[in-house]
């Protein structure tokens, strides 16, 4: 599938999956805004996609904060001039089991994976519904397909998003907008280090 002509927003964009995510849409012609939290690590994934020809930014902001996507939102509307995919890619988790977790994890946990996809997607969808045109994936986990063990909180929130993206997707099939999840199981990244060491 080509994008030429197309703005994609990738949370979660600095590394991992996010990262090869971004790199691929603008091999495939879409202009790319990267976002997280970590302003080093998306720089250096815009800076590599534009000494390769591609047009990216980076956009630092937590998915967690409803203004600091909104002001994400905005710039990145300003600078792809429309986005037409978004790509929740955003996500924590960390391994305890159940008697061990804080309620502060908890939360934290789900307000990156469940709340962060809600509020991009809630931000991105009035300007998918002008144009009758938007794709969303979000990628969530096998986790969010089962119960694992010493990963309750990243469990349930990866359940939360899968839920979402069913309801989000039958409210705006006939408006032009396809909502996905896709469900990888465990796979090499930074976060997956840290949350099964």
């Amino acid at each position: 599938m080509r994008f030429e002509g197309r703005g994609a927003v990738i949370t979660g964009g600095g590394r991992g999956i996010g990262a090869v995510v971004a790199r691929e849409l603008a091999e495939h012609g879409a202009k790319v805004v990267v976002s997280a939290r970590s302003m080093s690590e998306i720089e250096a994934v815009a800076q590599e996609l534009t000494a390769g020809g591609h047009i990216a930014y980076a956009i630092k902001c937590d998915v967690a904060d409803e203004d600091s996507v909104a002001m994400m939102a905005r710039e990145a509307a300003e600078l792809l001039e429309t986005v037409d995919v978004l790509v929740n890619n955003a996500g924590i988790a960390r391994s305890s089991p159940v008697k061990r977790l804080s309620l502060e994890e908890w939360n934290q946990i789900m307000a990156v994976n469940a709340t962060g996809t809600f509020l991009c997607s809630k931000a991105f969808l009035p300007g998918m519904l002008q144009r009758q045109w938007g794709r969303v994936v979000n990628v969530a986990s096998v986790a969010g397909l089962r119960g694992s063990s010493y990963i309750a909180a990243y469990t349930a929130s990866k359940h939360a998003q899968i839920g979402f993206t069913r309801a989000l997707a039958a409210e705006v099939a006939d408006q032009g907008i396809t909502v996905n999840a896709i469900c990888p199981g465990y796979v090499d990244t930074p976060m997956t280090e840290y949350s099964v060491a």
